[in-house]
């Protein structure tokens, strides 16, 4: 191989732009190296989201200049509008959603990634990021205690990635039937029985709605208004198909008190019986790192197809999923992409995008493989019970609390809750939280919003990024009961 450099080519008229572009291309580093120091100093310390963020946002409304302003005039008006209305979600107050952070490694890669334009498409474009991911698809499942031999890919999410297991079992759902689903559709064909629990994530219905199956075709078998499995009729349901092929959605770990279906069981009844067994685990899927919470997810390792979530409990940069599929070849049916450029189907080299929804494919992989060899089985380990142990504290702050009330058990990391000054009835409870949701998202000071388990009006706190300290959960009460008061 010539390892020469390549020559430049000669000016001409044309280059003047391009000229720019380049120096500022060399500037780039050095023009942001001070901001970047302060973002990443600062983030500890900023608010969660800035005071009205959309009074900043105003002026982002003009018409696009015939002239720019150039790359340094431009990032530093990009870094004021983070600074005045951005959302600090790196950040240790962040709750309202499953929002884990940045280890200092997988921010750091993720950084590489972008100075090179990483695509991980195929070998050819990537041979590092595309084997780089592959050896970190390995390293989650020994860290997951996934088995080895399934298939793994990585996409933007525990959307996608439930795409992924999701388009994989339409597949083997046709293949039942004696037909390719990927070649000629589903049209003129039986409805395929989706059956799963009340705890179902509004993400699993989106993509069953997407493949054609349809949202409302799902089959929710609840014991109460919170949604938690009713076995027995579960287990009757499987039995009434009689043998035809079904789909099962077990739901290891769901969002509004981080609690699990009962995965053991669902897959004892579900392996009786003609199924394809998915296992959604965006973030609940992490009990499986500590001893204190396997238990949990024990027998999910039997499941065909696995999801899990990286920018959650893995702390690494948005955005980042991983699905995992038993059979390789359903993969690669359910995607099959090809055209005369592209690697063939039997090219001994990986094409990643061939086995998943998307051809452009970013460098995720660096942030992934950095973190986990930065940190290993034992660092993750630590960093799931540190978030552990920052539920059970604010759990404990709760119950000490005479005006707030838990309302749910905390197997992992979710504290479910509301505040309850005493001497109210129901209804108005929830109209009380629900205002002080609204005034906790206006203060600014914590990311923390409501939702519903079962009838009442919640918060729902989910604890999963390594800069959470008990401090700033104790913090959190004080504001909380503060604006209470103030609402009620």
């Amino acid at each position: 191989m010539n390892d020469e450099p390549i020559a430049p080519a000669g000016a001409h008229p044309e280059s003047d732009f391009t000229d720019r572009l380049r120096a500022e291309a060399l500037a780039l580093v050095g023009d942001l190296r001070a901001s970047l120091d302060e973002a990443v100093g600062r983030v500890d310390d900023r608010p969660a989201l800035p005071h009205e963020p959309d009074a900043a946002l105003r002026d982002l409304a003009e018409a696009l200049p015939d002239t720019g302003v150039g790359a340094r005039a431009a990032l530093e008006r990009l870094l004021q509008l983070q600074e005045r209305a951005g959302a600090n979600t790196a950040g240790p107050r962040c709750y309202h959603f499953v929002i884990g952070g940045n280890t200092p490694a997988a921010h750091g890669a993720d950084l590489v990634a972008a100075a090179f334009d990483v695509i991980t498409y195929t070998w050819v474009v990537s041979p590092v990021g595309v084997r780089m991911e592959l050896q970190a698809l390995a390293w989650l499942k020994t860290l997951l205690g996934i088995p080895s031999g399934m298939q793994g890919v990585m996409v933007t999410g525990a959307t996608m990635a439930n795409f992924v297991g999701l388009a994989s079992a339409r597949q083997w759902w046709g293949e039942q039937h004696g037909i390719d689903v990927s070649a000629v559709g589903m049209a003129g064909q039986p409805q395929i029985p989706v059956l799963t629990s009340g705890y179902v994530h509004a993400a699993t219905l989106k993509v069953l709605s997407l493949l054609g199956v349809g949202r409302d075709n799902v089959r929710e078998f609840r014991a109460d208004d919170r949604g938690r499995l009713d076995l027995p009729a579960f287990e009757a349901a499987l039995e009434s198909l009689e043998g035809a092929p079904a789909l099962v959605v077990i739901n290891a770990g769901e969002v509004n008190a981080g609690d699990f279906d009962p995965v053991g069981a669902m897959m004892d009844a579900a392996r009786r019986h003609n199924c394809w067994v998915h296992v959604d685990g965006a973030f609940g899927l992490f009990a499986a790192v500590s001893p204190r919470t396997a238990h949990l997810v024990a027998g999910m390792e039997r499941a065909d197809s696995i999801t899990v979530d990286g920018h959650k409990w893995l702390n690494v940069p948005y955005d980042s999923g991983y699905a995992f599929v038993r059979d390789h070849g359903l993969m690669a049916r359910a995607f099959r992409y090809s055209a005369d450029y592209l690697p063939a189907e039997d090219d001994p080299r990986p094409t990643l995008g061939a086995i998943g929804p998307e051809s452009s494919r970013r460098g995720r992989s660096f942030a992934v493989w950095a973190t986990l060899k930065a940190y290993g089985r034992d660092g993750h380990r630590r960093l799931v019970e540190h978030c552990l142990d920052v539920a059970q504290h604010f759990s404990g702050l709760v119950d000490a609390h005479p005006e707030l009330e838990r309302m749910a058990e905390v197997p992992l990391n979710i504290v479910a809750f509301r505040y309850n000054p005493g001497g109210l009835a129901e209804e108005r409870l929830d109209a009380l939280n629900a205002a002080l949701g609204r005034a906790m998202i206006e203060d600014g000071r914590f990311l923390l919003g409501t939702s519903r388990l079962g009838a009442r009006t919640i918060f729902r706190p989910a604890f999963s990024n390594w800069r959470t300290r008990f401090g700033d959960v104790e913090a959190l009460v004080d504001t909380l009961v503060k604006l209470g008061r103030r609402q009620s």
